[in-house]
């Protein structure tokens, strides 16, 4: 049996879990990455779905597990998942901004005056369905109120003006990617790092792509840095690429966005091209941003770079095996962050 085995756990607890994942998925996550945050099998949650379609909450009850009963009660095993879920370490007075086991263990002293093994700490986290992970980072200066009113009213009207109109939606951003980038692993005997060959030399790649919710992608490989003609370029050949219909265009807060000549040129476009901006500091809203990480991590990263030219030819061909699998890129759309966009879609 697993450690994170749903069988293990308190009968609070997993209520409390079974609870949680199923809201989450109501919400517009995925099945498959709520089980994943929890650690659990993707049958066992879908399942959970299964039941609450079937009989409703009381279906998502689980019944008490026998055997030695911990240190912990079920409403302290309780507070225990709901701090390191809920909360962040500073808002419980540490420096440290991530939660571990000696963190966690502090937790406990202070709350309950119970002191626990750093071991028997490790084993409670895994019996509550927690597991180490490298979390997502967000910048501080992100508005919370502005994010929520993109996704319940401003990303909506957008959707429904578009629709109205015929409009294709894209999402885009800009990225580069330097050729001393790499990413994955390699097989090598125990204690002896692996060295992988490839040129010293240092040199860049900007590009600029935008994605729909079809699964539709434009891509560019820009000459020099991001600036206002060139950008207006592509948005050019987005309105000439699309066949009549009328676009609207969704970026972050790039000065380059925000640009008078930029405006100048929309405005000159009589309504054909709309340009609409993003909360400030929130990448996690923008599709387009899944788009780097597979050209990037999933793809160029892993590969020997001998040359600019070579390096330039990597990312083009990243870009076009990408561009031709609409599938993966509809994939992107399903991230949790983004499950506004369906939601939105659906409703529209």
């Amino acid at each position: 049996m697993r450690d994170n085995d749903g069988r293990k756990l308190d009968h609070s607890t997993l209520e409390a879990i079974r609870i949680r994942a199923v809201d989450q998925i109501k919400q517009g996550a995925h099945p498959e990455e709520v089980a994943k945050v929890l650690g659990m099998s993707r049958s066992a949650v879908y399942g959970w779905v299964a039941k609450d379609a079937a009989g409703g909450r009381e279906a998502l009850l689980a019944k008490p597990v026998p055997g030695r009963p911990t240190r912990l009660d079920e409403a302290q095993t309780r507070r225990v998942f709901e701090i390191v879920v809920g909360t962040n370490p500073d808002q419980a007075a540490f420096d440290f901004g991530l939660w571990t086991r000696q963190l966690v263990r502090e937790v406990i002293r202070r709350e309950f005056g119970i002191d626990l093994s750093v071991w028997s700490v490790g084993r409670l986290l895994h019996r509550l369905g927690l597991s180490p992970q490298r979390p997502l980072y967000r910048a501080y200066q992100a508005d919370p109120a502005k994010v929520q009113e993109w996704k319940d009213t401003r990303y909506p009207e957008i959707v429904k003006q578009a629709k109205k109109n015929g409009a294709i939606v894209y999402f885009a951003d800009e990225a580069s990617i330097r050729s001393d980038y790499h990413a994955g692993t390699t097989w090598a005997p125990v204690g002896q790092t692996p060295v992988v060959t490839s040129t010293g030399a240092r040199f860049s790649v900007n590009m600029i792509s935008a994605v729909t919710a079809r699964g539709e992608m434009k891509f560019q490989i820009l000459k020099s840095t991001l600036t206002a003609a060139v950008f207006i370029d592509f948005c050019k050949r987005l309105l000439k690429d699309s066949g009549g219909r009328k676009v609207v265009l969704i970026v972050d807060g790039h000065p380059v966005h925000r640009a008078k000549a930029v405006a100048d040129w929309v405005a000159s476009t009589n309504g054909m091209f709309t340009l609409e901006r993003l909360p400030g500091y929130s990448p996690q809203l923008n599709p387009d941003e899944q788009v780097w990480k597979n050209v990037k991590h999933d793809r160029v990263g892993r590969r020997m770079v001998t040359g600019p030219d070579q390096f330039k030819a990597l990312c083009v061909s990243a870009l076009h095996r990408l561009q031709k699998l609409p599938h993966i890129i509809q994939g992107f759309f399903h991230h949790p962050d983004l499950a506004y966009i369906h939601l939105a879609d659906a409703t529209a």
